[in-house]
């Protein structure tokens, strides 16, 4: 395939993989999105969210990101919290793990650039969606790890 064609396919792919794995997700049911779950769970390191801004500073960019939660219909945008009691703050974190689904997700699809890539290209297009992603994936395990804490506090 021509390069500039080969360019062309890997452009359209990544914008029809994220929207792809954004529609997924958003199609998922709250049931599937009550609890963490291995993917999504707290490992030992996050220290209950505190190690984000400790070593990434992640409020100091955290908000400069896009967000898309209310790309579809019905979608719930993460800018701001539904509302400040249980159940808002409960549907928040439902809707981090949606979000961080589709990020997984999304960086999933890179391994499948190999099949009509060169190696270097390939590699390129694979740390790409790792870049893209990864952000998005701590940036929402940051707002949920917090948000729990806060509705565990309420709910004592």
């Amino acid at each position: 395939m021509p390069q500039a064609r080969t360019i062309a396919v890997d452009v359209i792919a990544w914008g029809a993989l994220h929207a792809g794995t954004g529609y997924a997700a958003h199609r998922l049911g709250d049931s599937r999105l009550s609890r963490d779950g291995w993917l999504l769970r707290p490992r030992h390191f996050e220290v209950g969210g505190q190690w984000y801004p400790r070593r990434l500073r992640i409020h100091r960019w955290k908000d400069k990101v896009p967000e898309a939660g209310d790309l579809f219909r019905s979608g719930v945008s993460k800018r701001q919290l539904p509302s400040y009691d249980v159940a808002g703050l409960q549907l928040f974190v439902r809707e981090t793990r949606r979000a961080e689904l589709t990020h997984w997700w999304a960086m999933g699809c890179g391994p499948l650039f190999v099949l009509w890539n060169p190696p270097l290209a390939a590699g390129l297009l694979i740390a790409y969606g790792v870049g893209i992603n990864l952000p998005f994936i701590v940036i929402q395990r940051y707002n949920r790890f917090r948000t729990q804490a806060l509705v565990e506090h309420l709910s004592r």
